[in-house]
């Protein structure tokens, strides 16, 4: 049966309201690029305590990563995506009325336990409502909202900044409070996922009615390999068991491309942009008007990342990215090392990196993540995941500007480029294929390929 346009329709709604929480995730994470130097000034941080102050947010992240696959296996991921929302309302609002850092500490925090959160359970809703044809389009729309959002943040950035706002660093963090209000109340439409109803409620018959409308074409092949995965499932339910022998290749998996993600410097250029151009000499005014450079390279290179997930496939991606992230990391560090290159056109390698990310890593990572567990382990896979993911995000930006002003921007670009060396190399070697297929059918191949 062919699905209608109302099958397709909701399902690409479903997509984008779970999606939404990727927009905040996005808006979170850049927004404060433009006020965490005005941060420092206000309340006369240490570089140390300034780091600590921007990188807070992050380590709510790794805990809201960890432990979102606990309330979205027992709750359910719709449930969890609510309070996501609530967290992003109550985040925004408190950092922005924040009388002193550790109010503005403890604020940002509850934001990071929401972006964490979000990064578990929004690409893993998508992924079990999707059809199997366009799941890698759908559950990228996350990461498109997520380079939306940073857009976004840095351009309200510069309109606050431009503008005649008092402590404008406050307005910068407080906006995000309507969108956070908004995607609260889309959340609850949202239908419970159908492969949570047959994993954790053995219900079928309401899992096979929500599939009906989401996926017509693929609804009883869907219902049957889950019902035989579940009778296969003899290992118990947890954080343990992704270290089975059984799945502990999968785990490897998703530990390496979220390791990888970060180990590129991505989170470095989004929290740190504008010092980054100014320590090349650039002027703070184009310094932020660059950042609405790299939203943009990120927003149209992630729609072209898009288009192409389910038809090139993931690994293609990853191939384009890794040579990417080579290819201008080499250059922005050659750059900072005084090899001739003007610092005027340092902008321009950011760009190239940041359109070599949104291909590659960031186009895929979610996605393949979200497919690649079985469905009884897969809120826990994806914690562990996004954990690795976070922790490292955290480290990286708490030490950024210790060792950046240590020991320059030059030898951490190059550490970075030596990094996507060895991606590239996991790519080539090690990473599987996982376009067009069910996550059933996935788990069958996998288990196939590391039995």
């Amino acid at each position: 049966m062919q699905p209608s346009m109302n099958n397709k329709s909701y399902v690409i709604f479903l997509s984008i309201v779970a999606a939404l929480g990727g927009f905040l995730f996005g808006f979170d994470t850049a927004v404060i690029s433009g006020a965490e130097r005005y941060i420092q000034t206000v309340w006369n941080l240490s570089d140390l305590e300034h780091g600590l102050a921007i990188a807070i947010a992050l380590y709510g992240t790794v805990i809201g990563a960890l432990f979102a696959g606990i309330p979205a296996n027992k709750y359910g991921r719709k449930n969890t995506l609510l309070w996501i929302g609530i967290l992003y309302s109550v985040s925004a609002l408190g950092s922005a009325m924040a009388p002193e850092v550790y109010t503005f500490m403890f604020s940002r925090f509850i934001g990071g336990l929401g972006v964490g959160a979000s990064s578990v359970v929004a690409p893993m809703y998508i992924s079990e409502i999707a059809p199997a044809k366009n799941r890698g389009v759908l559950v990228a729309l996350y990461q498109f909202n997520i380079v939306f959002g940073i857009l976004m943040a840095y351009f309200s950035n510069y309109l606050i900044e431009m503008g005649s706002f008092q402590e404008s660093w406050r307005w910068m963090l407080g906006v995000e409070a309507i969108p956070a209000l908004i995607y609260t109340a889309l959340s609850i439409k949202l239908p419970k996922s159908p492969r949570w109803l047959i994993a954790k409620k053995d219900d079928f018959e309401n899992a096979r009615i929500i599939l009906t409308r989401t996926d017509p074409e693929g609804v009883d092949e869907a219902i049957r390999l889950a019902m035989e995965e579940k009778k296969l499932m003899k290992v118990a339910v947890g954080f343990g068991a992704l270290f089975h022998k059984k799945y502990f290749k999968i785990t490897a998996m998703a530990i390496l491309i979220a390791l990888f993600n970060q180990l590129s410097g991505i989170n470095a250029i989004i929290y740190f942009a504008p010092r980054i151009f100014e320590m090349a000499g650039i002027s703070t005014e184009n310094a932020l008007l660059s950042t609405i450079g790299i939203g943009a390279i990120n927003l149209v290179a992630t729609m072209f990342g898009l288009y192409l997930i389910d038809k090139a496939g993931r690994k293609t991606l990853m191939y384009i990215g890794s040579i990417g992230y080579i290819i201008s990391l080499s250059l922005i560090s050659y750059t900072f090392f005084g090899g001739g290159i003007p610092t005027s056109v340092l902008p321009y390698f950011v760009f190239f990196f940041i359109a070599s990310h949104a291909i590659g890593q960031g186009s895929v990572i979610w996605v393949f993540i979200s497919e690649i567990f079985p469905n009884e382990l897969r809120a826990f896979g994806q914690s562990l995941g996004c954990f690795t993911h976070w922790i490292l995000a955290a480290v990286i930006t708490n030490v950024f500007p210790f060792f950046a002003n240590t020991f320059g921007p030059s030898s951490i670009f190059a550490f970075f480029g030596v990094m996507m060396i060895l991606q590239l190399l996991w790519v080539i070697f090690k990473m599987p294929e996982t376009k067009g297929r069910s996550l059933e059918e996935i788990q069958q191949d996998l288990k196939k390929s590391h039995a």
